[in-house]
């Protein structure tokens, strides 16, 4: 009989190992019982196999998420045309369908692939963080409420519109409930079985909600701008210029938009709560459209993942447990928070004056208002994120070079959707310096573009920076040598002292002797450098000074029409596709670097 300590011996007439070798440990102490999973049950297969198989499920996955999201692009262009024969009903049966098969695929996903043995044998530790998923809940929520509001609107035009009207919110609201739950449990998996199959159902996900996304911000855009009026049609020129400032505004009735309701008299509501329906659910838009977004990246993490293994062990390893707390920062949430306040009452009031359209010094008034603090807002965050910028080109920490899908995607989404304030600041700007800057409103605006040009450009910086550092070491302020207390040597420690008194042996005690936790490790008090103080202060004031950017345009703050000195200068249709373009991306920018300065924040 053969018991090799290393490997299994061959001792059986059939070529097995015998009952001794089975069950003696190997080299490594792990034993070979017989249906135990070893660690190469659990092995990636071979190169080629896995590269086969991971070109036929991207290609497939690629096919899939192209065509869904060029079909999305054509449906929603075509039905925000009036002049184009294809309606909303069109876009929503589309809608329909893909939210359907999408809701078939994640419940399937739930209910036999991730209950497979070995299916998920890896989880990554850097993909959706609680307080992300807990976005996404809050705004699922907000988005559910969305749909019952639209249901209650439409419900009232069933006798003379589709049915779909009512269809789509109805299934848009399971699909809302059905993803949430997805991806709060299994965002973090690495999938390791069903691969094919799992890239496709996530590129069916990822398309969907870039698709409600789309349909979303367009229907948002038509109703924040309106077409200077037509009826000027047989007037001269001059006549039109001296309406233009007037007739570009954006419209003020907002319990008019309703686009089941486009008939205009011919379809009436049978209740008395539609206005009331359709002004709420217009006011949950933003959060819908972020619900989308956030499920989105969620969806390509987790698509990234597919198939990790090596990666995914490193991930859970490195992986570290951090904890929001704001007792190390003063300054900076105080601050914020007062200017969080002062947005907000700025934007009640710039909003009220809006809509008195024959007031133009109301207007003009609420307009300087809004433009000074924007600037005064930019401004504050310009010193801020430039003092953050200076400590990290101070700070001596390395670099974390480990694979990580989640943050490359964070960097990305921060970059790209950045160009959308670009762009529109750019434009504004070559406006302002080539008609000269006639006015108060005029250099007020040319000094809001320029600002923000500079202070995107150095959060950019400062976020990018603050994801791809390693955390900070704690100080540790103790005098004893730097020891890791193992809990069972100290327990018989201690029993061995114990029966050493009352003999001539006598014991030193140490100065400094640290408590020691449950798990073996000394509890010491922690000291902040200066240079983690400013840039936790400085991560919390960019953090809510972010989110009152993000709630004035997305809530309907429109300066970029309500101002018309761009639209005169490069005329109106030009500017609203730069505008409708642009600010979408804009907003999405401010959300996503509240997300990431949360990431910073924490880390610090």
């Amino acid at each position: 009989m053969c018991l090799n300590s290393g490997y299994p011996c061959s001792c059986l007439p059939d070529g097995g190992p015998c009952e001794p070798c089975r069950t003696k440990p190997d080299m490594q102490g792990h034993a070979h019982l017989p249906g135990a999973i070893s660690s190469e049950t659990l092995a990636e297969p071979s190169p080629t196999t896995k590269e086969r198989d991971r070109n036929w499920g991207w290609i497939l996955s690629g096919v899939i998420f192209i065509n869904i999201l060029m079909l999305g692009i054509a449906l929603v262009s075509g039905s925000a045309y009036e002049h184009v024969d294809i309606s909303m009903s069109d876009l929503q049966v589309f809608l329909v369908v893909i939210l359907i098969l999408t809701c078939i695929w994640m419940i399937y996903y739930i209910i036999f692939t991730a209950r497979i043995e070995n299916a998920v044998a890896y989880r990554d530790g850097h993909a959706g963080p609680v307080w992300l998923r807990g976005g996404m809940v809050l705004f699922g929520l907000l988005s559910i409420i969305m749909d019952i509001f639209k249901i209650g609107t439409y419900v009232g035009y069933l006798h003379c519109e589709s049915a779909i009207y009512v269809v789509f919110p109805v299934v848009q609201l399971v699909f809302i409930i059905v993803q949430t739950y997805f991806m709060w449990v299994h965002a973090k998996d690495c999938v390791q079985l069903q691969r094919n199959l799992t890239r496709c159902g996530l590129m069916l996900t990822l398309s969907i909600n870039l698709v409600l996304w789309m349909a979303a911000v367009t229907d948002e855009s038509l109703h924040q701008t309106s077409h200077p009026e037509e009826e000027h049609h047989d007037n001269d020129t001059h006549e039109i210029e001296d309406d233009h400032s007037n007739d570009t505004h954006k419209l003020s009735g907002r319990s008019m938009y309703s686009r089941a309701s486009s008939s205009e008299g011919d379809c009436k509501c049978s209740h008395t709560s539609c206005s009331l329906f359709q002004e709420a659910y217009f006011y949950l838009y933003p959060f819908n459209i972020e619900y989308s977004l956030f499920a989105s990246a969620m969806a390509y993490v987790m698509w990234k993942n597919v198939g990790r293994l090596a990666e995914a062990r490193g991930a859970h390893h490195h992986s570290h447990a951090h904890k929001f707390h704001l007792k190390d920062a003063l300054a900076g949430p105080l601050v914020g928070v007062l200017l969080v306040f002062v947005g907000l009452a700025t934007f009640i009031v710039y909003e009220m004056n809006m809509k008195k359209a024959d007031d133009t010094e109301k207007r003009d008034q609420a307009l300087i208002i809004h433009f000074v603090t924007n600037i005064v807002i930019v401004a504050l965050m310009l010193v801020a994120t430039l003092i953050g910028a200076t400590i990290y080109k101070l700070d001596r920490r390395e670099h974390d070079s480990e694979k990580n899908p989640t943050r490359s995607l964070d960097v990305g989404l921060l970059v790209g959707t950045s160009m959308g304030q670009f762009i529109i600041n750019y434009f504004t700007i070559v406006a302002m310096i080539a008609s000269g800057a006639p006015g108060l409103l005029n250099r007020l605006n040319l000094t809001w573009a320029i600002l923000m040009v500079l202070q995107i450009g150095l959060q950019n910086f400062f976020i990018v920076e603050g994801l791809h550092r390693e955390p900070f070491h704690e100080e540790e302020h103790h005098e004893s040598v730097h020891v890791v207390a193992n809990s069972y040597v100290l327990e018989n420690y201690h029993k061995d002292v114990s029966t050493l008194e009352g003999s001539q042996i006598s014991f030193k005690p140490s100065p400094h002797v640290a408590p020691v936790s449950p798990f073996g490790v000394p509890h010491y008090r922690h000291k902040l450098t200066w240079k983690r103080r400013v840039l936790k202060e400085v991560s919390v004031f960019l953090l809510l000074a972010n989110i009152i950017l993000w709630i004035m345009p997305a809530f309907g703050a429109r300066p970029q029409f309500d101002h018309p000195a761009e639209a005169e200068f490069y005329d109106f249709n030009m500017w609203a596709a730069i505008v409708n373009v642009g600010l979408p991306f804009a907003i999405f920018y401010r959300m996503h670097s509240v997300a990431s300065l949360l990431e910073v924040f924490v880390n610090s």
